[in-house]
């Protein structure tokens, strides 16, 4: 009877102790991650990149790259030279300087060229078929020449950047007489050519051209 009281006490007494040391256990483990102090985290260096080219301003000699540019280490875009071309050919009627609606769509398209090269200047050139007076052919190109000027106007193109010359019946595009070269020597014609420097495009999915073109 007493060793079966003794046994009783002694795992009650082993239980309690086990259950302070768990306990104890548990205090320390949350009081180290209580006050544990968590490190500062500094950045060395700013990397920051205004112009999104990829290049931190640190080291970025061209800050204010246009987006999608191609660069080079310093965060430069490469330059080329472009040469884009737009061209006038309209035609008109015997004895008239009206504009055929036909080739309305020809001065939208170099309004629109004008538009995009705001530097760019147009010379009309108008001409006339050999039938008739020199001086009534030399008027009449000149009204023709002055049509298609203002027919620019109307969309868009400032009259500063148009100058135009009357030719007459002379520089016949078909040197002959016959109904088939008056109708191509009563024209209007004009060249407009710009020389920009481009910046480089990266290449995307959406290029026309293929990534590595330039091996071709």
């Amino acid at each position: 009877m007493n060793s079966r009281i003794f046994y009783q006490y002694s795992a009650l007494i082993f239980a309690s102790l086990l259950t302070a040391c768990t306990s104890l256990d548990e205090q320390n483990t949350v009081d180290e991650y209580q006050y544990q102090a968590y490190p500062t985290i500094e950045q060395p260096a700013d990397l920051a990149d205004s112009d999104g080219d990829g290049v931190i301003n640190a080291r970025d000699l061209c800050q204010e790259t246009a987006g999608g540019s191609k660069i080079n280490n310093d965060g430069c875009g490469k330059m080329f030279n472009s040469n884009q071309q737009q061209q006038l050919h309209i035609l008109f009627a015997h004895n008239s300087s009206v504009v055929n609606p036909i080739f309305v769509g020809q001065i939208k398209q170099m309004a629109t060229f004008m538009a995009s090269y705001p530097s760019s200047k147009i010379e009309i050139n108008g001409y006339a078929s050999k039938v008739g007076t020199e001086e009534t052919n030399l008027t009449l190109s000149k009204e023709r020449a002055e049509a298609v000027k203002q027919a620019l106007v109307t969309y868009g193109v400032e009259p500063d950047r148009i100058s135009i010359i009357g030719y007459g019946e002379q520089e016949p595009e078909v040197d002959e007489e016959s109904e088939l070269a008056d109708t191509k020597n009563r024209r209007v014609t004009a060249t407009v050519v710009t020389h920009d420097n481009v910046i480089e495009k990266e290449w995307t999915i959406f290029s026309r051209l293929p990534k590595d073109w330039e091996t071709y």
